[in-house]
């Protein structure tokens, strides 16, 4: 198999989204780090803010961020070769999106106590905490919008860096609200925070910092869409732009993110369970620390590191390849750039997913404020993840062909089978005792993500004919036989380290913790290098010679 080359545009536009990308998850698990010092992520305080925290851009994805996400960005490239570049188009979808935002966001912000008790298990003594959370951070909703939009107007037009590069800022917003926190009201080890103890000036100050982060966020996108000079101004003009057509593709997505979103409530909703529980099983003699959902909200955030710096970034330049092709009716071109994205892809996500597996207890040390009964805890949840970091990666490459193609019925109809699929693993999660909810929830997560692979495969296959499976699949069996090599060499250094004894150097302190990770890590990478070099993974070079094309400038 002769090997495929990233275009250098291609490459140069993905390397500056990933390092945007890099840069702002980099700065969300320092947020994490220090989130978890602040109110810890084994009690009470921290489950229901993370609750209230996740509802602004649930809402927002559940009822909008679908058309915005997946839908405009063909829409806009078609504007764009217009005489006035689509002005008249993006003028119409930014008036109509933002007042349409502004509306939702006001409705849920004052429906903020019937919304909850409906979508969380929590009882009469933890609602009005999560409620008041709610008031702060609800208006979150118009910002995810307005990001989405601005961002989406921007990567049509080939200015892909800001939208990567904008949430470095609502990271940086948010980093000084939690170290103001800190500096003001404590942290929870002096504490123990509890609903009763809680004050409205904790509340101002975590809860308004996070929502600063996200205004922070949307707002910094209008420098570079000025420069764009598309003389946008507020209309709404519904006649002759192509709305009509947007609005065909768009009721197909909606229905998708209603059913995905459906699903992901119901995991929520379940996760509640273990949130619930945590004040029984503190006050168990000896006290006992449970997975909550603030574990479950976590361990997502970190395994998806992979897919947010290494596939999103890809996919967002492959998906305006495949929006140019399939107008172009060039078939070939899109099969390519399938099948080269998802072998190249590969190279980074498997290793990463052995090194989320291998390492997850000192990686959760620092996400549990070094405290080693919380770290043991979000450890398991995250090496429950972290096995189908790949299958998550790949599913989400594959569904771009269709959007890119303006079929968004086809991902529907797979969204509906896989949110079937995952709510029946959901009420069995339901079914299990307090301590073991969450455990059963991020299995059903990674069991949904290798279906999300094979559904996809399957469609995928009926619209395009043969894309090259059998090739990726062998470079996915090599590249998984390179990363079981790299962790047996990272899981013996990490035994050296002490990773697998409670009083052991890796558990003994952050410190202890950090040198783990670098040791073991740093190995690991050096044997995966040269197992893939063995095994004759070509894919390699297509990995890296942008990036060392990069570094050698």
């Amino acid at each position: 198999m002769a090997e495929k080359i990233i275009a250098p545009s291609t490459a140069r536009s993905s390397a500056v989204m990933a390092a945007g990308t890099l840069m702002s998850r980099v700065l969300g698990l320092v947020r994490t780090a220090l989130l978890a010092v602040a109110i810890g992520n084994a009690g009470l305080v921290s489950d229901i803010f993370s609750n209230a925290n996740v509802l602004p851009n649930f809402i927002y994805l559940l009822l909008a961020g679908g058309v915005f996400n997946a839908v405009l960005v063909p829409q806009i490239i078609k504007a764009s070769k217009r005489p006035d570049r689509g002005r008249e188009y993006v003028s119409s979808i930014m008036t109509l999106g933002l007042v349409g935002l502004g509306i939702l966001t006001v409705a849920a912000t004052f429906a903020a106590p019937w919304i909850l008790p409906l979508v969380t298990r929590l009882d009469e003594s933890q609602l009005p905490l999560a409620t008041t959370f709610a008031y702060w951070l609800f208006p979150q909703i118009f910002f995810y919008g307005a990001y989405a939009i601005i961002g989406q107007t921007l990567n049509a037009n080939g200015r892909f860096g800001a939208y990567m590069w904008a949430p470095v800022v609502n990271n940086l917003v948010a980093i000084a609200g939690v170290i103001l926190f800190i500096l003001l009201m404590g942290t929870e080890a002096e504490n123990k925070f509890s609903p009763e103890s809680w004050t409205s000036s904790a509340t101002l100050i975590l809860a308004g910092s996070t929502t600063l982060g996200i205004v922070a966020q949307a707002a910094v996108l209008l420098i570079p869409l000025k420069k764009l000079g598309l003389g946008l101004r507020p209309t709404f003009r519904l006649r002759g732009i192509g709305l009509r057509q947007t609005g065909k593709v768009a009721k197909w997505t909606i229905i998708t993110m209603l059913v995905g979103n459906g699903a992901y409530l119901i995991y929520n909703n379940v996760a509640t369970i273990a949130t619930a529980a945590r004040p029984a099983y503190a006050a168990m003699n000896p006290p006992q620390v449970i997975a909550g959902q603030v574990n479950l909200e976590t361990a997502s955030m970190f395994y998806m590191i992979p897919h947010s710096v290494i596939t999103l970034s890809l996919a967002t330049v492959l998906f305006n390849q495949m929006s140019h092709a399939f107008t172009e009716g060039n078939l070939a071109q899109v099969r390519d750039t399938i099948a080269t994205g998802l072998r190249t892809i590969g190279v980074a996500t498997v290793f990463c997913s052995a090194v989320l597996v291998v390492l997850a207890g000192p990686i959760s040390m620092w996400l549990s404020g070094g405290s080693t009964a919380s770290a043991a805890v979000q450890g398991q949840v995250l090496v429950m993840l972290a096995v189908s970091a790949p299958f998550l990666s790949a599913t989400f490459l594959m569904n771009r062909a269709f959007y890119a193609d303006e079929d968004s019925k086809t991902p529907m109809v797979m969204q509906i089978m896989l949110s079937v699929f995952g709510i029946l693993l959901a009420f069995g999660a339901s079914a299990l005792p307090a301590n073991r909810v969450i455990f059963g929830l991020a299995l059903a997560y990674s069991l949904g993500n290798v279906a999300g692979v094979i559904v996809s495969h399957i469609f995928l296959t009926r619209k395009l004919g043969h894309y090259g499976a059998a090739d990726i699949f062998d470079a996915h069996v090599r590249m998984t036989v390179a990363a079981l090599g790299c962790g047996a060499v990272g899981s013996a250094a990490l035994g050296m380290l002490g990773g697998y004894s409670v009083d052991g150097f890796a558990w003994s302190s952050l410190t202890g913790s950090l040198v783990s990770l670098l040791v073991c890590g740093s190995l690991m990478a050096v044997s995966y290098y040269f197992m893939l070099r063995a095994l004759k993974v070509k894919e390699l070079d297509a990995f890296l010679k942008p990036i060392l094309a990069k570094i050698g400038r």
